[in-house]
């Protein structure tokens, strides 16, 4: 099997991760207009962890955890589930393309934590791109908080905690399988989800109350769960097959399976300005992931060179 062959299926699965996982967007904005945030937040864990434990018993995989993978795992799950809730209270009366293109700004923000947090070599080019996707996404806020308030400010909310949400897994995937690691997070944020809910319920906090869903909202917040676990199976398993530099770009499909589910579901549509700003942030986007690529070979050739000063690059 030659490369090419080893590839398409891993870029097979990240088209299918970019048409299911905006559906975790629609399941997501349907369920909110009769059940809580918070509930839905705990229903998309209490769905992926049922749906995912059977598949690590059959795969034989190992359910236990070391002390160290469990505080990662914890921390990893509160992510979770602070950025789903950022994400589902934005949908709840946002366009779905428009909050996830401010969600987009997600690998700026790793790269800054990498620079500021972490000390990581970040050059001024990708610095640059960095502060060019943040505008590009005050272009898709400001109509939004004009119409909507704060709550635009939501999806920012997503790409910061779902960016520390990734770091940790870079962390974590060290140690754990990646399908015993999305039962283990789904499981802790559910248990994480109940004594929040509990103190809303008593504080009389609509947004994390415990309320059980009626009728049709059973549906919509069983499609959360199990849209978000076919879709992150997809991903990690198009990551099996295809390096994540050749995935990265497709991942801005996503945003066009969401405009296109937005429209035909709620008849939501991008503004011209909004349009704008979404072009920019998937431009300053694919110029990251392509600076990266150089680095990445450069650093490969460097590594290569210095293990065999006589080979030919």
């Amino acid at each position: 099997m030659n490369e090419t062959d080893r590839i398409l299926p891993g870029v097979a699965l990240m088209i299918a991760f970019c048409v299911i996982a905006p559906l975790i967007d629609v399941a997501s904005k349907l369920a909110a207009q009769g059940v809580p945030v918070g509930v839905i937040v705990l229903g998309r864990g209490v769905v992926q962890a049922v749906l995912m434990l059977p598949v690590v018993l059959l795969m034989r995989l190992p359910l236990g955890l070391t002390r160290r993978t469990f505080g990662l795992g914890t921390i990893r799950a509160l992510m979770l589930v602070a950025s789903t809730y950022c994400f589902v209270a934005a949908v709840r009366v946002m366009p779905i393309a428009d909050a996830l293109a401010i969600v987009f700004v997600e690998p700026f923000v790793i790269l800054l934590i990498g620079r500021l947090a972490l000390g990581e070599q970040v050059g001024p080019r990708r610095l640059a791109a960095c502060l060019v996707g943040f505008i590009g996404s005050l272009f898709v806020i400001q109509p939004s908080f004009a119409a909507f308030g704060a709550v635009a400010l939501f999806p920012l909310g997503t790409a910061l905690t779902f960016a520390i949400y990734m770091l940790v897994t870079r962390h974590l995937s060290r140690d754990v399988h990646p399908v015993t690691m999305q039962f283990h997070t789904a499981a802790i944020a559910a248990v994480l989800c109940l004594p929040l809910l509990g103190l809303g319920t008593a504080l009389g906090a609509a947004p994390i109350s415990f309320v059980l869903p009626q009728g049709i909202f059973w549906l919509w917040v069983f499609c959360v769960g199990l849209a978000s676990t076919v879709s992150h199976m997809a991903i990690t398993y198009a990551l099996k097959f295809a390096p994540s530099s050749t995935l990265a770009p497709l991942h801005y499909l996503e945003i066009v399976t969401a405009t296109l589910l937005g429209y035909i579901f709620f008849s939501d549509f991008p503004n011209a300005l909004t349009f704008t700003g979404i072009a920019i942030i998937v431009t300053s986007g694919l110029y990251v992931i392509h600076r990266e690529r150089r680095l990445a070979r450069a650093e490969r050739l460097t590594t290569r060179t210095l293990a065999d000063p006589q080979s030919p690059l």
